[in-house]
């Protein structure tokens, strides 16, 4: 019965994080307009560069443009500007009631982080198409890879709602966090690789990017869809996500223990 409450209770957090979105329909307008723009620039910037040139490491101008087109749109799903409400309530005193509610304050946080995530999938949909309209995108090598790349994409989606959530708990302490985000937010973006493939950095830069968890929200998913990186390889990426996974929850528990201590000594 606590079991089927707390689900309950999880899947209206869920909700919430959605109308908050849905609710202000000129923000959805002026999102998917600016997606849409961003899409478009990335196609040509890409078409421009590859214009004339042969394959660059064994990656050919329609598969990087394809490839730039999808990671702007992935990257706008699962970093928006405003990805969680908690340094919100922290700053205006309403996390002393999510701290007596029966589901915990990170799952009501990831519930609502969810909602957040579902109710920008359209806009991705909308830059999406916007890309097929202009000739940018490009079907999976096969089902196996379309499977694996659906796989690799959720496992992403669960390792930037962790990672934003994380980022969002330095609120605990600074109260004001608008520096600390926007810091997160570009490198978030250069680092997953939704602004420059990894396929494009220098060796050393790249190996350094591979022992963070941001490659694994963007590039991965991507990269697999694009048949870019097949078989046992592509296998082995989606279980370093799994791992991050593992890595990622034990981090948010850790910092949200401090965090509760904090909470105590502000006189929550």
């Amino acid at each position: 019965m606590i079991a089927a409450e707390q689900v309950r209770a999880f899947r209206g957090m869920t909700r919430a994080g959605t109308r908050s979105v849905l609710i202000y329909r000129g923000d959805l307008f002026t999102g998917a307009v600016t997606l849409v723009i961003q899409v478009v620039l990335a196609i040509a910037v890409w078409r421009i560069v590859y214009s004339g040139r042969p394959p660059v490491n064994g990656v050919d101008g329609t598969t990087a443009v394809a490839y730039a087109a999808i990671a702007v749109c992935l990257q706008s799903a699962l970093l928006p500007w405003q990805f969680s409400s908690l340094p919100m309530r922290i700053r205006t005193g309403q996390i002393a009631t999510d701290l007596t509610r029966p589901l915990g304050l990170m799952w009501q946080a990831l519930g609502q982080n969810l909602g957040v995530l579902l109710a920008r999938l359209p806009l991705g949909a909308i830059g999406l198409a916007a890309a097929g309209l202009l000739g940018a995108l490009l079907l999976p090598p096969g089902l196996s890879a379309l499977l694996l790349a659906v796989i690799a994409t959720v496992a992403g989606a669960m390792i930037a709602m962790l990672c934003n959530l994380i980022v969002s708990m330095v609120a605990f302490w600074t109260l004001e966090i608008s520096g600390p985000l926007i810091v997160y937010r570009f490198g978030s973006s250069f680092l997953s690789g939704s602004l420059i493939p990894l396929w494009f950095m220098p060796d050393w830069l790249r190996a350094s990017i591979e022992w963070l968890p941001f490659q694994a929200q963007v590039y991965t998913p991507v990269s697999i869809y694009l048949g870019q990186t097949r078989g046992a390889e592509a296998v082995a990426l989606v279980g370093v996500q799994l791992l991050w996974l593992v890595v990622l929850t034990l981090l948010l528990q850790a910092v949200w223990a401090r965090a509760r201590h904090k909470v105590v000594v502000q006189g929550g």
